[in-house]
């Protein structure tokens, strides 16, 4: 089994640039405005609405108010002893008119999400969601940690315009891989009894004759319980190189992908967009 393992998500961290250049740490300070009433945590997605930080409360930003990065926590004088305070998150309600919020606004930044079936429960990634986009899950966030519990939401339907998240990657550091013979036909994979249980997204491949690894293009669709010796898969296995179908006894591998390195999709980030806020 990978280590860590991921039990729960942890809104959007910043890991590097598309086009692999550094991310060194760079952020923009913007305002909160006095007394804003919503909690907003780290790794929270971010909106600029009149000037000041607002929490990003939708799953696609189809409503255009503008997405300006992820926030990295927070400075303000704490009304209470008057001194400076630097925070994790941004209690909501505070009375501090000083607050800068620290955000991570380059829209080429590359961030690490965990994948979720709804709420918290963690599902998979899988190299056939290269390129392809998907909504958020707005979990509230740990006020004990200051942390967000923002997810990628898992989704049959991934090519919305509207959508926040673009895939660029897999995360293998994390990554579980089950492994039985079988064979597939049409959208059905029969095989072995499953060692343990598979979620939704799990990636498909299998072992050519020769020994190299076949990726088939396909996921698992349905959640598949440990001793099932049926998988459903999202769609029929066509891949460039004519493969068309998993082989009989072959040995299969299911990985699952529990985190992907996204970046905020094109148009969604307002400065991606000609409409202002």
């Amino acid at each position: 089994m990978a280590y860590p393992v991921v039990s729960a998500p942890y809104g959007l961290k910043p890991i590097n640039l598309i086009g692999g250049q550094v991310f060194a740490g760079s952020t923009r300070n913007y305002p909160i405005q006095y007394g804003y009433a919503t909690n907003i945590f780290y790794g929270d997605i971010v909106n600029i609405i009149r000037g000041s930080i607002v929490d990003n409360a939708d799953t696609t930003d189809s409503t255009g108010t503008g997405i300006v990065g992820v926030f990295l926590g927070c400075s303000y004088t704490n009304p209470t002893t008057k001194q400076k305070q630097f925070a994790q998150y941004w209690p909501a309600g505070t009375a501090a008119g000083d607050c800068q919020a620290i955000i991570c606004d380059d829209p080429d930044t590359v961030f690490k999400v965990v994948m979720c079936s709804a709420t918290t429960v963690i599902a998979s990634a899988a190299n056939a969601m290269l390129g392809q986009n998907f909504g958020l899950i707005q979990n509230a966030g740990n006020v004990n940690t200051g942390n967000s519990a923002v997810a990628a939401l898992y989704s049959a339907s991934t090519t919305s315009a509207d959508l926040a998240l673009r895939v660029v990657g897999l995360v293998g550091e994390t990554a579980v891989q089950t492994s039985v013979t079988g064979s597939s036909s049409s959208t059905t994979i029969t095989c072995s009894a499953l060692p343990n249980a598979l979620v939704v997204g799990t990636d498909v491949a299998y072992i050519a004759s020769n020994g190299q690894l076949v990726q088939t293009g396909s996921y698992v669709s349905v959640a598949a319980a440990a001793g099932a010796t049926s998988v459903t898969i999202n769609s029929a296995i066509a891949v460039p190189g004519s493969v068309t179908a998993i082989p009989s006894a072959s040995t299969i591998l299911f990985t699952q992908y529990p985190e992907m390195l996204v970046k905020l999709n094109f148009g969604t980030h307002s400065y991606y967009t000609a409409t202002a806020v």
